[in-house]
């Protein structure tokens, strides 16, 4: 985005950092500037907003004439991959709070303890990868402020709000998790998920220019005039911004809360059915992002894994994943709720599930005792009747296909030769796909 020639860009990102930077509860005066930037999505904005802890860390380390090597930051053990990303380029200690059975997100009490002199943030997520669930950021932000009086130190909390920071201040207002809790420092937040804008847009906010380190800022007017820029990114383009822009003020507050609240109606209607079925638990929390995870009651015969594989048949994407570290034993399905996600949509899931169940319910055993590097349990390919039963709709489209016409001379006749052999060892279980 070159600001100098295209202005109204800058002013479109100022705009929405403001809009933002107000609905996570900043304290800003009526005109005063928030402060804030756009970001290729949520894992820049988190690097952005790690580089500005510890840079303010560490300066405050050399003006007391201490040690300023060997930062740490506190996460919960189910953060996203991009905080490990950090942490590895940025060489930050990464110190993570294990998951209990049942308790899924991190637990502020042990958070806590991890805690130290060189803890640059603690992070909190509104959201979890695995199970959608808000983190308590109200508990967290009051152990402590408890723990900075009475060590002196002032680690402050950074909220990852990627899936959260577009639903928790419609659907959940009261909730405390922004900048109302004073050790709250920076958020970050994906246009690209609840934003309701097409991939390729973050954001990250600080609570005021005191969190953002000078010397982060480069200014460069090599474009025709000052340009301040604080970004892992230079060129690219600025339309993800003005459809965030657009999205903002076509909504506005109410347009999105009723988006939100819809979702959330959505997921928990798609939870009381997935109950039903009598075959799964679920995993998700009735507040947090709309979505639904839920794992087998019983994955002695089928898995998890296999149920994801077959769902692709019908056309859903569902993925199957272990649980965070220390809990990777538990196996689970996730179903995200987006805008677009209607209540006809879920009962067509919901029935198309069933039917995976019963097709796997009429399959013989198929799970081994072997487990993978992921820590998922291993699937042998099937049987060769059993392949080519389950393939034998497509088989007859297929030979259909190539069934020669009338007309067909040499070269036609040829191939349909060929595609004709290919089914028959298909049938047979001699050639286990066709590319």
């Amino acid at each position: 985005i070159d600001m100098d020639e295209y202005p109204i860009t800058t002013e479109l990102q100022d705009r929405c950092v403001n809009m933002i930077a107000r609905l996570f509860n900043a304290p800003l005066k009526d005109e005063e500037q928030a402060v804030g930037v756009s970001t290729i999505g949520s894992s820049e904005a988190i690097m952005l907003a790690g580089l500005a802890f510890k840079r303010k860390w560490q300066n405050k380390r050399k003006a007391e004439g201490k040690p300023f090597n060997k930062p740490n930051i506190v996460t919960g053990a189910n953060v996203q991959v991009c905080w490990e990303k950090f942490a590895q380029y940025f060489e930050v200690e990464l110190k993570d709070v294990k998951l209990t059975e049942g308790y899924y997100v991190m637990d502020p009490y042990k958070a806590i303890e991890l805690v130290d002199e060189r803890t640059i943030c603690v992070c909190a997520i509104l959201g979890s990868t695995y199970n959608g669930e808000f983190e308590n950021v109200k508990l967290l932000n009051d152990l402590l402020e408890k723990k900075n009086r009475e060590t002196g130190w002032n680690i402050p909390i950074h909220v990852d709000a990627a899936s959260g920071g577009f639903i928790a201040p419609f659907v959940y207002p009261d909730i405390e998790w922004d900048f109302r809790l004073p050790l709250v420092r920076s958020i970050n937040t994906s246009g690209h998920k609840y934003g309701l804008v097409y991939a390729g847009i973050g954001w990250a906010i600080w609570r005021s220019k005191e969190d953002l380190p000078e010397e982060l800022v480069f200014h460069i007017n090599y474009l025709g005039a000052d340009q301040p820029t604080f970004t892992l990114n230079f060129s690219r383009g600025a339309s993800q911004v003005i459809a965030q822009y657009y999205q903002l003020i076509r909504l506005g507050f109410q347009g999105y809360k009723a988006i939100m609240e819809n979702c959330q109606a959505i997921a928990a209607y798609l939870t009381q059915q997935i109950l039903q079925t009598g075959r799964f638990n679920i995993l998700s929390q009735e507040i947090g992002v709309p979505l639904v995870a839920f794992s087998l009651k019983d994955n002695t015969q089928h898995t998890e894994h296999e149920i994801s594989d077959n769902l692709r048949a019908y056309g859903w994407i569902v993925p199957a994943y272990t649980m965070a570290p220390d809990l990777q034993h538990i196996h689970l399905l996730r179903i995200v709720v987006r805008e677009d996600f209607s209540r006809a949509l879920a009962d067509r899931l919901v029935g198309d599930i069933q039917k995976v169940l019963q097709y796997l319910d009429a399959h013989p055993h198929r799970v081994t005792d072997e487990v993978g590097t992921s820590g998922a349990l291993m699937v042998p390919t099937p049987q060769p009747e059993v392949a080519a039963s389950a393939h034998i709709p497509f088989l007859s489209a297929f030979e259909k296909m190539f069934r020669p016409g009338p007309q067909a001379k040499g070269h036609d006749r040829t191939h349909t030769k060929v595609a004709v052999a290919m089914v028959d060892r298909l049938r047979k279980g001699k050639t286990k796909s066709v590319c």
